[in-house]
């Protein structure tokens, strides 16, 4: 089953951002044909974000009650709506399938940590996640590339519209992968009967019950996962701005300088499993910290440097997805362990994801610049290296030997 699941992981990857980064290119358009206003259209990249944090306990128990594999198809069910309806009515249609789509991606993204934990061997667990976080950028970068061109030949509603291909391409896969996976849980079933009682004690554990370092390495999770948001999202939202106010560039310079940020994630996604490959669990954090940052002390003291900075930060937001989430994959026991886990982590990152940019569009305005907006994502950035190296320094004590041998560590 796991090259199966590793290319099904591959597929809903390129889903879970695509949807979101599609409307960025073509929002002018958007605005002038629905009437929306400027709130309203910044809804259709605001919007998933804060559902993400709204929903991510609902998708949490979720995937405990009806199984990885029905969430996944509901994924991209909501997903396929969600672009449709979007595409093709009125404004109020149009934010509705922008709630779809928000609602449908919060399920993507807890389920999938849910899988590799359950389908990926230990040793590759950094691997696969690094895979999954470069593929959510690649259906980025490619929306992000391919949906204005698109517009300018059969209109923003079709340009949007078409990326509901890849959700159709999911259903198709993951509907095969199900009716295998059927058959695969019904030949083990009769191999080895007395092993599903076992597991499914293990999987109906209450969070209260998990091992007390698990629980505290999660909660450490929380922290450090919140500050990679903030700094990832401020970045996205404010870098043009700080680059042609501070630097001097042009709009088109200024996008072209920040889209590195986006693009050297792929760099960071497979760089982490390459450290953690041959290196104690805590090296690759403190590579990815150290990059990130260079990101808000460069700018600050050497601002002329901006395409490296630029470069340096995406890298690491890449790899920080990476590495988090590896982590818990690592380290939860059970299929339910992993979900409220993810849930736990994504529902505290996603909410500062939600705040952090409009605040720093507030000090930017109070004080008439950039260095108290970069400032918070210096302080981010701070906070994940602090709870990150932590966070690595106790999982890799609790999972000597491997998830089998977890133990209390002090």
């Amino acid at each position: 089953m796991l090259p199966w699941m590793i290319v099904g992981i591959v597929i809903l990857a390129l889903n879970l951002r695509a949807p979101i980064i599609a409307p960025t290119a073509v929002l002018g358009e958007i605005r002038d044909d629905t009437g929306l206003s400027a709130a309203g259209v910044g809804l259709l990249t605001g919007l998933p974000v804060l559902l993400f944090a709204l929903v991510t306990p609902i998708a949490g128990k979720t995937v405990g009650r009806i199984g990885a594999e029905a969430t996944v198809l509901s994924c991209l069910t909501g997903i396929l709506v969600g672009t449709v309806l979007r595409s093709v009515g009125p404004p109020w249609l149009v934010l509705l399938g922008t709630a779809i789509i928000g609602i449908a991606i919060t399920f993507g993204n807890i389920v999938v940590p849910v899988i590799i934990r359950r389908e990926v061997p230990w040793s590759q667990v950094s691997m696969v996640t690094g895979l999954y976080s470069a593929m959510m950028n690649v259906g980025s970068m490619a929306t992000l590339l391919g949906t204005g061109p698109l517009a300018a030949v059969v209109g923003w509603r079709w340009a949007i519209a078409i990326w509901c291909v890849l959700a159709i391409i999911g259903l198709v896969f993951w509907l095969f992968v199900v009716r295998a996976r059927i058959r695969f849980d019904a030949a083990v079933a009769e191999s080895t009967a007395a092993a599903p009682a076992a597991s499914a004690s293990a999987a109906r554990r209450p969070w209260r019950e998990a091992p007390p370092q698990f629980r505290r390495i999660v909660a450490l999770l929380v922290v450090t996962f919140s500050g990679q948001s903030i700094a990832y999202y401020t970045t996205t939202t404010w870098l043009p701005s700080i680059l042609a106010d501070t630097g001097g560039l042009d709009a088109a310079a200024s996008g072209g300088t920040a889209s590195l940020f986006q693009v050297a994630a792929i760099v960071g996604a497979f760089g982490v499993p390459l450290l953690a490959a041959r290196n104690k669990p805590w090296v690759p954090v403190a590579v990815i910290a150290a990059l990130w940052l260079s990101l808000p002390v460069g700018l600050l003291l050497a601002p002329n440097a901006f395409v490296l900075w630029a470069i340096t930060g995406g890298v690491a937001q890449g790899g920080g997805f990476t590495a988090i989430f590896s982590i818990i994959a690592r380290t939860a026991g059970s299929d339910r362990e992993t979900a409220s886990a993810s849930a736990r982590v994504q529902g505290g990152g996603y909410l500062a994801a939600t705040l952090a940019p409009p605040f720093a569009g507030w000090l930017n305005t109070i004080t008439q610049g950039w260095t108290a907006p970069v400032m918070l994502i210096l302080a981010a950035t701070l906070a994940f290296t602090i709870t990150g190296l932590l966070a690595a320094r106790i999982s890799g004590r609790f999972t000597e030997g491997g998830p089998a041998n977890r133990r209390e560590v002090l």
